[in-house]
């Protein structure tokens, strides 16, 4: 599989631009890097996915994958910013052409912002089927009323992803009928009708909860059939674990090759502390779990370009990429010592935001109930 190192090295020299006490001052004041994301925008990163006759570059999920990678291993954060990349499928695969004229150039020249995917709610979490937010047509309008919750980047996105419910919950309906897809533009909706309110969390996430309170949205903007929402959505989370876990390799190279560093260099009773054991192994076993994840995104990948359902694999990458960064992490600390919670090693703010993904976007006994049931046919447990 292709691995796109020239893409790796441009990201790389990018990253360089934005050291350590970029994403500090930053991290101080959660405050969006809003400088991060346009460089990356008008470098044509963000772009990546959108086919060329859009003003993209149309390349595959791995060449994603290979950027969110590199962003991560450099100290940054794509979390910023990395939704553009696995909210884009819905629209590429299941927009009409006169959507995908309207956004997607738009989107590729950085004149407009698809960060916000409007899914989760604070009563369903990820029971997707029991959502609550509803948009019912009026004329030529969807009113939509609901909230949503862990809408991260909705203040800083000109564009949202929303999936509502268009019809009624009845008896003998499966729970994921009836759910639709809509674009709403936030520019326009904020005032009338949306609501985004922050919500301040351990890490600098600018993730929101969305109020909508008859906010009424074109007819047109309904993606796909009304009613097939779920399918929609659902396409798209195997991209979105596979570009996740990427990200969670890139930190757990960071970890290890930061904590390397760091063993070679200090010295304590007259020797370095990587010469002993009880440092050496856990940075080598951290090694070991992250190449392990790296081979399993690999797989992933290539069954997702072959055109297959790589539903297994790509959750499969997402824990055991997610579980392989968590420990590297955590070396990392163990082997700084106390340093390990100073703010200017940038450890501590790289273990609080690698944390995350034991539980975003679908926490691991999920995806192991995932496997027990569809892998391994064991009764469904939920």
């Amino acid at each position: 599989m292709e691995q796109y190192q020239d893409i790796r090295d441009a990201v790389a020299k990018l990253c360089a631009h934005f050291p350590g006490e970029y994403w500090r001052a930053l991290d101080r004041d959660m405050t969006y890097p809003g400088e991060f994301v346009e460089a990356l925008t008008e470098a044509g990163w963000l772009s990546i996915l959108i086919p060329e006759a859009y003003g993209g570059s149309g390349l595959p999920l791995s060449a994603a994958a290979a950027v969110l990678e590199e962003i991560q291993r450099a100290g940054c954060n794509g979390g910023a910013c990395h939704a553009q990349m696995y909210t884009m499928g819905t629209l590429l695969r299941h927009g009409s052409e006169a959507q995908k004229l309207r956004y997607l150039p738009k989107i590729a020249a950085g004149e407009l912002r698809l960060q916000a995917f409007g899914v989760t709610e604070p009563t369903s979490g990820t029971d997707t089927g029991a959502l609550k937010t509803t948009a019912r047509l009026d004329g030529n309008h969807f009113v939509v009323k609901g909230q949503k919750i862990w809408t991260s980047r909705a203040e800083h996105s000109d564009l949202m992803l929303l999936l509502a419910r268009t019809t009624p919950l009845k008896d003998g309906m499966k729970k994921t009928d009836g759910l639709s897809v809509l674009i709403v533009d936030m520019r326009e909706a904020v005032g009338k009708g949306l609501t985004i309110r922050p919500i301040r969390t351990m890490m600098n996430h600018a993730t929101t909860e969305v109020f909508f309170d008859d906010l009424r949205v074109p007819a047109e903007n309904l993606v796909g059939e009304e009613g097939k929402g779920f399918r929609y959505i659902l396409s798209g989370m195997n991209a979105e674990r596979i570009l996740i876990a990427a990200e969670c390799v890139g930190d757990a190279k960071w970890f290890i090759e930061k904590a390397s560093a760091y063993a070679r260099e200090r010295h304590v009773f007259g020797r370095a502390i990587g010469q002993n054991q009880g440092i050496q192994f856990p940075i080598a076993r951290a090694y070991a779990n992250m190449r392990a994840a790296e081979l399993m995104v690999r797989e992933a990948l290539n069954l997702y370009e072959a055109g297959k359902n790589p539903g297994a694999e790509a959750n499969m990458a997402k824990m055991l990429a997610a579980d392989a960064s968590n420990e590297a992490a955590n070396v990392c600390i163990q082997t700084h010592g106390g340093f390990g919670f100073a703010e200017e090693y940038d450890v501590e703010r790289k273990f609080r935001e690698t944390r995350l993904y034991q539980v975003a976007p679908i926490s691991t006994n999920l995806i192991l109930s995932f496997l027990s049931e569809h892998v391994l046919g064991l009764p469904r447990s939920y």
